[in-house]
C-alpha cells in the first residue's frame, strides 16, 4: 500500500525558519540542543517505552515506573549528565512518580525554608536520592484552607523534642504523591504549639521510614490511597495517606530559616522575613505554568497532525478529499489553543524572571512587590492550567472518534493533566484571590498610591474610564476584523 507523508507537505509550507523557532521555544540554541539529545536517548531506549502503559494493572504500573525511575537515576549517573541534562532526561520519561515531588517540592522547601546548617545535612542526601522526600501538606479535611490543617507539632522542652499527631481523620495527611510507598522522608505541614500557644502552620523534616528495610517507624501509619481517574496517568503514582501517633523529632527539624523555637521553647521570628516563603511559592507555580505550555503543546501537535492526515468530504471527479485541517471550523477551534500554547510558553520564561527578582527584592527586605506577585502567580497558574485541561479535551474532539483511544495518548494526557487544576490552590479560589487584590488596588487609587508593574494601567483609570467603542453591533465589528 502506498503510503503518502501529508504532513511532509504542510512541513514545507512554511513561512517562517523552523529551526530559529525551535531554538526561541527552547529558550536557547544551547537548550535546544539539549533537549534533542536527551529526547533522542530517551526514545531509543526500549528500557522507557510506555506503549504499553495504559493496558497495565495498577500493580505493574507502579512497579514499571518505580524501574523506570531506577533506571533514569542509573543513566544520569553512568552517562555523568549534567543537572540541566538530568531533569530533561526525567521530563521525557514522562512518568508522573516520586520523582516529580522529591525534585519539585521537597527539595525546594528545605531550599526555601530551611537554614543553612539543614542544607548541609540534607540536600546532600536529597541530591544524590539516598533519602526519598514527598510534601505533605494536604490533608483530608483541608486543601486550599492551610491555616485549617490540624496536624500537631507540640514542643517538649524536657525532651527537646516536637511530638507530631493526628487528632482527627480529617488530620490525616491525604493525597501527597510518593508517600503512600516510596518516600523515606517528607516535609510536613503541622500547627506548632509551644507552651499552650498555637502559632500556626510550619514545615518539619521527618523521616518517614526505615532506611535499612523501608518499614514505617514506630507511630507512624502510611498507605497508598488507591486508583485515580484514567488508565495509566497518576496511577503511576503512589498518592498515600499519613498518620502520627505521637512521634517524637527532634527540634533541629524544624526548618527554621524563617522562625525558630529555641531550647527552652520560646518560639521567636529569626532575622530572615517570614514573606521569603513566597519564593517557593513562586517557583512551584512557575514549573506549574511551564508545564500547562508542555501538555498544551502536546495535545495541539497530536490534533494538528491528524487534521492534516485525516481527510473527509470535499471530494470532486474522484479525487482525495478535503485534510481536515483545511476546514475552517477545525482553525477556528485548533489555532487558538496552539497560539496558547505559546502564549504559555513565553509567559513561563516571564514567571522564571518574576521568581528572580522577587527572590532578590525579599532578600534585600524588600517587599513591595509581593501583593503583585501573589496575584500574577495565582492568576497565571489559575488561567494556564484550565485553560490546557479544556484544551486537551478540545483536542480529543478535533480528532473525532479517533482522539477517544488510548493509543491517540489525548486520554492519559487528559487524566494526567487534570489535576493541575486542583492542586497548588484550587483554580476558582485563586481567581478570587486576584479578584480581592484588583479591588483592593482600585480602592486605593483616591489616596495617591499609584498602582506599579502589571497594574499600572489603573492609574489612568479617569482616562481609561472616557474612552469607549464605536462598534455599533456583533456583525460590524466581525465584518471590520475580516476587512482590516
Amino acid at each position: 500500500m502506498e503510503r503518502v507523508d501529508y504532513l511532509s507537505d504542510e512541513r514545507k509550507r512554511a513561512q517562517f525558519d523552523v529551526d530559529a523557532m525551535k531554538y526561541v521555544w527552547a529558550g536557547s540554541r544551547h537548550a535546544f540542543e539539549v533537549s534533542d539529545r536527551i529526547s533522542k536517548l530517551v526514545a531509543s531506549d526500549p528500557a522507557f517505552r510506555k506503549d504499553d502503559r495504559t493496558m497495565l494493572p495498577r500493580k505493574e504500573l507502579f512497579k514499571n515506573t518505580i524501574r523506570k525511575a531506577t533506571y533514569s537515576w542509573k543513566r544520569i549517573i553512568e552517562l555523568r549528565l549534567s543537572e540541566e541534562e538530568a531533569a530533561k532526561l526525567r521530563f521525557y520519561v514522562d512518568e508522573p512518580a516520586f520523582t516529580d515531588l522529591h525534585w519539585g517540592m521537597f527539595i525546594p522547601a528545605i531550599k526555601g525554608q530551611g537554614t543553612d546548617e539543614q542544607h548541609q545535612k540534607w540536600l546532600p542526601f536529597a541530591y544524590k536520592m539516598q533519602i526519598i522526600g514527598c510534601y505533605a501538606q494536604t490533608e483530608l479535611g483541608h486543601g486550599s484552607n492551610v491555616q485549617g490543617l490540624e496536624t500537631t507539632a507540640t514542643f517538649n522542652p524536657k525532651t527537646d523534642e516536637f511530638i507530631l499527631h493526628s487528632p482527627t481523620l480529617t488530620s490525616s495527611k491525604w493525597w501527597p504523591g510518593g508517600l503512600g510507598k516510596v518516600s523515606t522522608h517528607a516535609v510536613v505541614y503541622a500547627r506548632l504549639i509551644t507552651d499552650g500557644k498555637d502559632h500556626g502552620v510550619h514545615g518539619f523534616i521527618v523521616q518517614l521510614r526505615n532506611l535499612e528495610d523501608h518499614s514505617p517507624l514506630p507511630g507512624i501509619t502510611l498507605g497508598d490511597i488507591g486508583t485515580k481517574f484514567g488508565n495509566g496517568a497518576y496511577n503511576t503514582m503512589d498518592n498515600g495517606v499519613l498518620r502520627f501517633d505521637h512521634v517524637r523529632i527532634p527540634r533541629d527539624q524544624m526548618l527554621m530559616r524563617v522562625s525558630q523555637v529555641t531550647r527552652e521553647g520560646k518560639y521567636k521570628q529569626s532575622d530572615v522575613p517570614r514573606q521569603l516563603v513566597y519564593g517557593t511559592m513562586v517557583y512551584v507555580r512557575q514549573t506549574i505554568v511551564a508545564d500547562a505550555s508542555c501538555a498544551l503543546s502536546r495535545a495541539v501537535c497530536i490534533a494538528t497532525r491528524y487534521s492534516a492526515v485525516r481527510r473527509q468530504f470535499g471530494s470532486q471527479n474522484g479525487g482525495p478529499e478535503t485534510q481536515v485541517i483545511d476546514y475552517k471550523t477545525q482553525q477556528s477551534r485548533l489555532f487558538p489553543l496552539l497560539a496558547s500554547a505559546y502564549a504559555f510558553r513565553f509567559v513561563g520564561e516571564w514567571l522564571k524572571w518574576l521568581y528572580t527578582d522577587v527572590t532578590q527584592k525579599l532578600q534585600a527586605n524588600d517587599f513591595s512587590t509581593l501583593p503583585e506577585v501573589h496575584a500574577c502567580t495565582a492568576g497565571l497558574k489559575s488561567l494556564t492550567t484550565s485553560v490546557t485541561a479544556d484544551g486537551i479535551e478540545e483536542c480529543r474532539k478535533l480528532c473525532g472518534g479517533h482522539g477517544y483511544l488510548c493509543s491517540s495518548g489525548l486520554p492519559e494526557l487528559f487524566a494526567v493533566y487534570v489535576p493541575a487544576c486542583t492542586y497548588e490552590g484550587d483554580n476558582i479560589v485563586l481567581l478570587l484571590q486576584v479578584a480581592r487584590f484588583l479591588m483592593k488596588t482600585a480602592s486605593q487609587l483616591g489616596t495617591g498610591k499609584q498602582p506599579v508593574g502589571t497594574i499600572a494601567y489603573m492609574g489612568r483609570i479617569e482616562h481609561l474610564m472616557q474612552c469607549y467603542s464605536d462598534v455599533q453591533n456583533g456583525t460590524f465589528f466581525f465584518l471590520k476584523i475580516q476587512l482590516t
